[in-house]
């Protein structure tokens, strides 16, 4: 049996149907979905529970510590849940990139 985990990412005109994808080897399977808004990520965490019986999600860092309380509510305590977080630095860099690229207008 592959561990099973997900990573959700926002973007501003995302389509969860449409902007998935899956990386498997034999003992590791990832979802990676990419979402607009918080109800898409809920949605998207409880489809990949029930469905997929995911062990792990990964949040990118656009998750605010409210969204996460969220998740982790809605996904249940025997799912983990972990958020990747950058340095100031980094932050920065991305930061600037998502502002020239329109994210923020």
């Amino acid at each position: 049996m592959a561990f099973k985990a997900a990573f959700l990412a926002h973007a501003p005109d995302a389509d969860p149907q449409k902007h998935q994808g899956v990386v498997e080897t034999g003992k590791y399977k990832l979802f990676v979905v990419v979402v607009k808004n918080q109800n898409e990520a809920l949605n998207e965490c409880k489809n990949l529970v029930e469905k997929e019986g995911i062990h792990a999600i990964m949040l990118c860092p656009g998750f605010t510590h409210k969204d996460i309380a969220k998740i982790v509510e809605t996904v249940g305590e025997k799912v983990s849940v972990n958020v990747a977080r950058g340095d100031g630095p980094g932050t920065r860099i991305a930061i600037e990139v998502m502002q020239r690229e329109g994210w923020f207008s």
